[in-house]
């Protein structure tokens, strides 16, 4: 069986079993079979730092579907879950698909995700990051701060016929 490390705080572990009778039906997020297997691959290297959270008021999950069914996938039998209170229904549905959403907002600055591997050892597994089809650019190297915003700016370029000048 793949050895369970846990890193986070959490009130109790439950089992798998019980976990998959607290799945929210009105839960919105749709993991491709790609993304479980990818995140259980990183449960089993960097270990449990998110528990599964589980509303007092409903007894349901509202975040942490995914890390379920990775935990189901790398054959644990049981997850830890911290217990969270809600106000009412509407705070309850609310953080759950913020949970998810919000984190649809930030975009990856690959550029400088590159630069940071270069200070990691060349065994490294790049997987564990989590971004999808990332390719390490073993020829890239930053520009210097000198170099910024030269690539956006345009040449003037000449016609060979009328000799026109014009910016493309």
């Amino acid at each position: 069986m793949n050895e369970k490390k846990i890193y986070c705080q959490f009130n109790e572990e439950l089992s798998v079993s019980e976990l998959k009778k607290k799945i929210n039906p009105k839960n919105r997020n749709k993991h491709p079979k790609e993304q479980i297997e990818r995140l259980a691959k990183i449960l089993l290297k960097n270990g449990v730092r998110h528990p599964i959270v589980v509303s007092n008021l409903s007894g349901l999950i509202t975040k942490g579907h995914g890390r379920l069914e990775a935990a189901i996938l790398n054959g644990w039998s049981s997850y830890p879950v911290q217990y969270q209170d809600y106000e009412n229904q509407e705070q309850e549905f609310a953080d759950a698909i913020a949970d998810n959403a919000i984190a649809s907002w930030a975009e990856l600055d690959l550029e400088n995700i590159q630069v940071d591997l270069k200070d990691l050892s060349s065994d490294f597994d790049i997987d564990l990051m989590g971004i999808d089809s990332f390719q390490l650019n073993p020829n890239f190297e930053p520009g210097s701060l000198d170099h910024q915003g030269k690539l956006d700016q345009r040449k003037q370029v000449s016609c060979p016929e009328c000799h026109h000048v014009f910016t493309p």
